[in-house]
């Protein structure tokens, strides 16, 4: 791919992107702005790359794929576990708009500060940030429409079932699965596990 528009096109016809406010914040938050200079001739490629620290920036189809899974909408509080370069935070900024808010998490410092660089260059405000995870996955003492993880967990985390609000969505990777859970109840979690992916593990 040498365009956004291509990489854009080609996941719009493999039918991976479809919702209308995913595809504009495609649009809106280019990949080009969160890729590290020495792979900006290959920041279209529909290819995970590095960022330094042993991360990536996920491929381009899978972030696509996730995030209708996680069926964001505008006003929705969200959590981005492990948001790496910030792409996906930013994505999820555009996204739940001006009435809604995101936390990016992330573990290594050098990555926190190389994420909030990013992010400050669209001008979001306090709503949309970046901080440095604490000890415990994600943030215990909040709840949240939608939680995205963006890294692969052993096992299924269920303490961030407790972080999801009762109709709330968690996509994350376990192992080589992508699970999709939807909090139909305090009592009643519902699974769907999509398989074939790869991702760097996640740290906690």
């Amino acid at each position: 791919m040498n365009s956004l528009q291509e990489l854009i096109d080609s996941m719009v016809i493999a039918g991976t992107l479809h919702t209308p406010a995913i595809i504009d914040a495609f649009y809106k938050m280019d990949r080009k702005y969160f890729v590290p200079e020495a792979f900006r001739e290959h920041m279209y490629v529909d290819a995970p790359l590095p960022i330094g620290n042993d991360q990536t920036i996920s491929q381009p189809s899978t972030v696509a794929f996730m995030l209708e899974k996680l069926e964001p909408k505008e006003g929705d509080k969200v959590l981005d576990i492990g948001s790496g370069s910030g792409w996906t935070t930013a994505l999820l900024c555009q996204i739940v708009g001006e009435k809604g808010s995101v936390v990016g998490l992330e573990r290594m410092d050098a990555l926190v500060k190389q994420g909030q660089e990013n992010l400050s260059q669209f001008h979001f405000d306090s709503r949309c940030r970046i901080e440095k995870a604490g000890e415990k996955l994600g943030m215990p003492d909040e709840q949240f429409d939608r939680i995205l993880a963006s890294a692969s967990a052993d096992e299924i985390p269920e303490e961030l079932f407790s972080q999801l609000k009762v109709g709330g969505i968690l996509v994350i990777p376990v192992r080589n699965s992508i699970f999709k859970f939807t909090k139909v109840s305090e009592d009643n979690i519902e699974r769907e596990e999509f398989y074939g992916f790869v991702f760097v593990p996640l740290i906690y």
